[in-house]
């Protein structure tokens, strides 16, 4: 006689714990405790334990959780029942199944130094995994290393040559070269790593590029194409630097655009291998910059003559100014010759003249007195 709704929520409050079944479906489960259209317009107060009872969700899952039921394959059993165990004697002894009450532990020994052995050993495996380039495409990889060969000639010539010219400044003889030679090639090898420094700093900003062509990551307009101008504007000028500014103006480039791509890597406009990639190449190119600045360091001063292109044009100029200044001082000198010969043959005609004059003098005054006479004698 006495029906009500809260009677029946405060049964359904005490739920069955979720079961695992052979499919699920939300409709359905929400429709099994939709209330009947008779009750919604009778509907009471529900009891305050149903109120406060968190929301339960019934899951059900498509699959059962029992493992499968391999099938063995027919007459395995058969075979391994059917093998013969071969004896060992020579392993088998009286006490090699007898363990002592007195004997050391069988657990593997610790090394001396457990501490420091593990921490070199993570250290190690650390280097290792940062330098794994298992990930990185073969292509990409035998192209990268060919590109680092250049540096790495560059780099060891610089110091065999620096190497040559100390031997023969304390020694008098090169040890391979004479030192005009060795100053010569070492004016050829230095412009050509700048050169290629340069190169190199172009292409690695042109990758972004091609990236925000190809859309990889998505398409980041100004964000990406602005790495692609500042590589080349950075990398160009400094083939005109003195050559100890180009080569440090350069390994700060190639670590302003390994950070560069490092966080374009994080962003996802990179593949995740790139940056272990570049930092690999990044790393040696630094690494042949330092030695070839250490190179050049190690040049006694009194033979360091290598000239950056300004050096030469500072030079054409100041040979050109000194070559002026020669031959203005020989025409001044050509000058003041002509005007001292000049004065001697004026001083030696004026001393004729004067002679030439007293012997007029003297010849007329011999007529004179001569004639006088003989108007005396008259």
């Amino acid at each position: 006689m006495f029906r009500s709704t809260a009677t029946r929520s405060l049964l359904r409050s005490f739920t069955k714990a979720p079961t695992a079944r052979s499919s699920y479906n939300t409709a359905s489960s929400q429709s099994r405790h939709a209330l009947p259209l008779r009750q919604l317009s009778k509907k009471r107060p529900q009891v305050l334990a149903a109120l406060a009872r968190p929301p339960t969700t019934t899951l059900f899952y498509a699959t059962k959780s029992t493992t499968p039921n391999t099938p063995l394959e027919p007459g395995a059993e058969k075979k391994l029942a059917d093998e013969i165990i071969k004896p060992h004697p020579e392993t088998v002894s009286a006490e090699s199944s007898v363990r002592h009450v007195f004997e050391e532990s069988q657990a593997p020994k610790e090394e001396s130094g457990g501490e420091m052995t593990a921490g070199l050993k993570s250290d190690l495996e650390t280097i290792k995994e940062t330098f794994s380039l298992s990930e990185v495409p073969k292509e990409s990889l035998y192209i990268g290393a060919a590109g680092v060969l250049p540096y790495a000639a560059t780099s060891l010539s610089t110091v065999f040559l620096a190497y040559d010219i100390n031997h023969a400044h304390s020694t008098g003889a090169g040890y391979l070269f004479s030192p005009e030679t060795a100053h010569q090639l070492l004016d050829m090898v230095t412009p050509i790593q700048i050169g290629y420094g340069a190169v190199i700093i172009s292409f690695l900003g042109a990758i972004h590029w091609g990236m925000e062509y190809s859309g990889f990551g998505g398409y980041h307009s100004y964000r990406r194409y602005m790495y692609g101008v500042i590589a080349p504007a950075v990398a160009w000028p400094t083939i005109f630097m003195p050559v100890e500014y180009a080569l440090i103006t350069q390994f700060l480039a190639f670590n302003f655009l390994y950070f560069a791509d490092a966080r374009a890597t994080a962003r996802g406009w990179f593949p995740a291998w790139y940056s272990i990639y570049r930092f690999v190449l990044t790393f040696f190119v630094g690494a042949s910059i330092v030695v070839s600045l250490v190179g050049r360091g190690k040049i006694i001063t009194a033979d360091h003559t290598l000239k950056s292109p300004v050096d030469y044009v500072k030079a054409d100029r100041d040979a050109q100014w000194a070559a002026l200044e020669r031959e203005e001082k020989e025409r001044r000198h050509a000058l003041a010759a002509a005007d001292e010969e000049e004065d001697e043959e004026e001083g030696e005609d004026s001393e004729d003249g004067d002679k030439d004059n007293k012997d007029d003098d003297g010849s007329d005054d011999k007529d004179g007195s001569v004639k006088a006479d003989k108007k005396e004698k008259k």
